[in-house]
């Protein structure tokens, strides 16, 4: 088993926050009617993706009918199928979907993280608990190779730049402010981008869309290849 392994099979087994077991559980007990014939995960979600990546892509925390019911980050909701369309279209993914564990969805030179690793109720999880989710980014990021971090959403941008002060890397004050497109290059070398979250909120209102997310995949292309 690798050391990512072993972090992950920590992260499954993690209740450090009640109110988050209280809830991803009664959510994957209750279910929703469209999945009652689901055996929902219910747990805290890994980290999914290529273990090799120079792209680590920060979200904000699982969906409470995505990835606590499919056991897999962005993986059975319609953000997902946006993330996903997305990478494939950046050739960062070999599919556009995502459905389940098993569905055959692979990721290169990409990884997923998350600032939460449990469903939060209204998708809005506590500073607390981030707080204690931090070590788990901190170790995760510790043992990929990124070179760019991609930022979905502010909470992504600050956990982002929060690990990378825990981490040695001196942040100026005040803290680059994120923003769709936002660049900050960190002082160990790495570069920070920001992106709107890929939550309905924004691709159904036409705050995100397909080709506002293209075009910053099109800049941390230009920046893995620099």
């Amino acid at each position: 088993m690798t050391k990512l392994e072993k972090l992950h099979q920590e992260i499954i087994a993690c209740r450090a926050c009640p109110r988050l077991v209280e809830w991803r559980e009664e959510v994957a007990r209750v279910k929703r009617r469209a999945y009652r014939d689901w055996d929902y995960w219910g747990k805290p979600v890994p980290g999914f993706g290529d273990p090799k990546a120079r792209l680590i892509i920060v979200g904000l925390a699982p969906a409470a009918h995505g990835a606590n019911r499919t056991g897999r980050m962005f993986t059975g909701d319609r953000s997902g199928d946006f993330l996903y369309a997305g990478l494939q279209r950046s050739g960062f993914a070999n599919q556009g979907h995502s459905e389940h564990r098993d569905d055959g969805l692979k990721l290169t030179d990409a990884f997923i993280v998350a600032a939460g690793r449990c469903a939060p109720p209204d998708n809005k999880p506590l500073p607390e608990e981030l707080a204690r989710c931090a070590p788990f980014l901190d170790r995760e990021m510790a043992l990929l190779p990124g070179r760019v971090l991609l930022a979905l959403g502010a909470i992504g941008w600050n956990a982002a730049l929060a690990s990378a002060a825990r981490t040695g890397s001196p942040l100026p004050t005040p803290r680059p402010a994120f923003g769709h497109g936002a660049e900050y290059r960190l002082p160990d070398g790495r570069w920070l981008v920001g992106s709107y979250h890929v939550s309905q909120q924004n691709t159904q209102t036409g705050r995100l869309t397909p080709a506002m997310f293209d075009a910053v995949m099109k800049r941390v292309r230009a920046l893995l290849e620099t």
